[in-house]
């Protein structure tokens, strides 16, 4: 097993003595999040392997460098996964990336993020020092939970090193569905649904069609399976979601795609339904517009939600906007990490 520590390390130190800004980077599969940041980049390539893997006790401890597919094979063959199942864009993610990106697949609501699987975590931060956050157990975690807030900071505030995850049981059986509804129709019976102690662990609409997974117990998928009714359709439909690989994003041409966070019952208002794929049970709204159109931020806010311009060719205008105190604070936690401001500058926000 690989360990790149001490010359990781080195090389951080280097930058923050030249005030050179440096870029983590795994594979490069999420190069697209945030706001371009042209910098020099720092590969965790090689530093990698499974350091420490309790399948009786649900925890894994993973170097940010193993590419996610390696790690998912270990904890195949135990049986087990990684519930939030980060998405894999090619040419395919580590561990690392994962984390940074903080990015969960379609069962997020049911499963968690990732920020509610991670444990602890050990981190290069911007003066070149090696500080370790949590441990391999939940009581472990008192105070500050410091590990979770690097989820989702693009690499902003350090290089992550290694990471402790807390792993679940492969389920017993997976059934697919599908179901022709119309937008609202679909948010409406989802609503019903959640009210029934059913196995649901992934519900999106797009063209015309609502989408059901469930998975868990034989006895309990099969129940739900014959309450339920509709056409079983392939399970491949969920990891092209994941991966974004559904015609719906392959066809973006030069246009934004934008993530809509909102409530999930918020009604589907303010842009065509061909432009919009409804996923995380209506938490979650991804919806094409033109590169100069805001009118998704304004519909997101309306709805009592954010948005992110989460691709976007050319990169030229902000990914998100946070208000002045949030931003205030997300300037404040950049400097504690990172003092002489030298990972990945500005890519999260301005002066973040």
């Amino acid at each position: 097993m690989p360990d790149r520590t001490q010359e990781l390390r080195e090389q951080v130190r280097e930058a923050a003595a030249a005030g050179t800004p440096i870029a983590p980077i795994g594979t490069g599969s999420k190069g697209f999040l945030g706001n371009p940041c042209p910098v020099r980049p720092l590969s965790t390539a090689g530093h990698e392997g499974v350091i420490d893997y309790m399948p009786g006790e649900l925890v894994v401890r993973v170097r940010a460098g193993t590419p996610l597919a390696d790690l998912e094979r270990v904890l195949a063959a135990e049986g087990q996964r990684l519930a939030f199942d980060p998405p894999v864009f090619p040419p395919g993610g580590t561990v690392g990336g994962a984390l940074c990106a903080g990015l969960a697949g379609p069962g997020r609501p049911w499963l968690g993020s990732v920020r509610d699987h991670v444990l602890g975590l050990c981190m290069i931060d911007g003066k070149g020092e090696v500080l370790r956050f949590g441990g391999q157990v939940m009581k472990n975690v008192a105070g500050y939970d410091v590990s979770r807030t690097l989820c989702g900071s693009l690499g902003s505030l350090g290089l992550v090193l290694d990471v402790d995850l807390r792993v679940l049981p492969r389920p017993e059986k997976t059934v697919a569905l599908h179901f022709e509804l119309g937008a609202e129709a679909a948010l409406a019976q989802l609503a019903r649904w959640q009210r029934r102690p059913w196995p649901i662990t992934g519900a999106a609409w797009v063209a015309g069609r609502l989408h059901v997974r469930l998975s868990g117990a034989s006895a309990a998928v099969d129940a739900a399976r014959r309450q339920l009714g509709g056409e079983e359709e392939r399970p491949a439909f969920w990891s092209a979601l994941r991966d974004q690989s559904l015609e719906f994003f392959r066809h973006r041409e030069s246009r934004t795609l934008w993530r809509l966070s909102v409530p999930a019952m918020a009604p589907v208002t303010g842009h065509e339904l061909e432009d919009l794929l409804i996923d995380w049970g209506g938490a979650q709204r991804w919806v094409l517009a033109d590169p100069e159109d805001e009118a998704p931020l304004r519909l997101a806010r309306t709805l009592g939600g954010h948005a992110q311009r989460f691709r976007q060719s050319p990169p030229e205008r902000p990914w998100q906007s946070l208000s002045p105190t949030l931003l205030w604070l997300n300037q404040q936690i950049k400097r504690s990490f990172d003092p002489a401001g030298i990972f990945n500058p500005g890519r999260l926000h301005a002066g973040c």
